[in-house]
């Protein structure tokens, strides 16, 4: 007998019930001995529904939470990436730990910033480089053999579970092939992330990442990665600066590089600028504004040259996490247009809206004036993307 819709929205709505339950209870826990007790019965549900394929489920009960502001969110919302990201693998040596990682980069380019299928002898090269700089002696690899964009990463927790299911699959072998003509077509940014996915298994219990073992900080593990796979990443972003980021567990590698990218965005943007109207950072005049929703969503920076009326080029910085009005956010956007050599810096005290151009849907940037306009790059430069992803 079929199951009716809105007896799927009533089990749906049980479900995302039961995780709200565990997730508070989990917040609330005294102990450690409590603690795992929730923790044990939060990834027993989440991993059935996974199974399931119910995403709408584990959406709901974190829309839910997030209303409430409760702290069980971010307590549900670990728990639902570590087991996407997770997973423990029977072999015939034992129980491995087996980890879905990403090695994000920073970018940025004249040209379009490359998306493309890896190559054997550069994934061979970045696979060399990782077991050497960044993971535990006892640790094997399986790499994704294409260089992604944000657009192409996976879209909800099923399919990152998928991903890491396929790459865990492809551990024996240490690369995993993609299907290109499944992957979303990339929007083009001046300034922009690119990722190489993975897998890292070791026995279990065993330290995943040399900072692990005592031997190597986190901050040295980072430098000799940066060093070691320059020329490799030379390859694939020719034309490009770049800033390789350290490669860690998927979800927060990601957070890691939308949060790195907003200052690098900047870096990119004045670097580009400077060398495209061949005049000093002092020339130019950066003016920032808050745009708002119901509440601010985010900060967008013009650029003028001085002296000069036209916008000729914007950034969007996106407010990432808790950040609110009430953060320091204006300071750290002054302070990295400041280190990239802009001394003209200007803030626009009042509520901007969202606004974007009707008809190429690029957002618009505040002037000296405090209005919204199109930036447009003088007619004699080249065009290129106009803001962050």
């Amino acid at each position: 007998m079929k199951t009716s819709p809105s007896s799927r929205r009533g089990r749906a709505s049980r479900e995302a019930d039961r995780l709200v339950e565990l997730a508070e209870g989990l917040a609330q826990s005294g102990s450690r001995a409590e603690d795992r007790f929730w923790e044990t019965r939060l990834d027993t549900e989440i991993d059935a529904l996974l199974t399931a394929g119910d995403e709408g489920s584990l959406n709901a009960a974190l829309d839910r939470l997030a209303d409430r502001e409760s702290r069980a969110y971010e307590e549900l919302a670990d728990a639902i990436e570590g087991r996407v990201e997770h997973v423990m693998v029977r072999t015939s040596d034992g129980m491995r730990d087996v980890l879905l990682f990403a090695s994000p980069v920073l970018a940025w380019s004249r040209m379009p910033v490359p998306t493309r299928v890896v190559g054997e002898k550069t994934l061979e090269a970045l696979t060399k480089a990782m077991r050497e700089h960044v993971f535990s002696d006892k640790a094997d690899l399986a790499l994704a053999d294409y260089f992604f964009s944000p657009d192409q990463l996976p879209e909800s927790f099923g399919e990152t579970a998928e991903l890491r299911a396929s790459l865990t699959n492809h551990i024996t072998l240490g690369r995993m092939p993609v299907d290109t003509g499944s992957l979303n077509e990339t929007a083009q940014f001046l300034a922009d992330q690119r990722y190489i996915l993975g897998v890292v298994s070791v026995p279990e219990g065993e330290p995943m990442f040399k900072w692990q073992e005592g031997l190597i900080t986190r901050d040295e593990v980072q430098a000799a990665w940066r060093q070691a796979a320059h020329d490799s990443l030379s390859t694939l972003l020719p034309a490009c600066g770049f800033d390789p980021m350290l490669p860690r567990a998927y979800y927060v590698a990601c957070r890691d590089a939308d949060r790195a990218a907003r200052p690098f965005s900047i870096t990119a943007s004045v670097a580009f600028l400077t060398t495209t109207l061949g005049i000093a950072p002092k020339m130019l005049t950066a003016i920032i504004a808050g745009c708002y929703n119901r509440q601010l969503e985010e900060y967008r920076i013009g650029f003028q040259v001085e002296h000069e009326d036209e916008v000729i080029h914007g950034i969007v910085w996106p407010l990432l996490g808790a950040e609110d009005e009430m953060s320091d956010v204006v300071e750290e956007i002054e302070a990295t247009l400041s280190e990239a050599g802009i001394t003209h810096i200007e803030m626009q005290r009042q509520r901007m809206p969202m606004e974007y151009c009707e008809d190429c849907g690029a957002p618009l940037y505040p002037n000296t004036d405090g209005e919204l306009v199109h930036a447009e790059l003088p007619d004699n430069t080249e065009s290129t993307g106009q803001h962050l992803h």
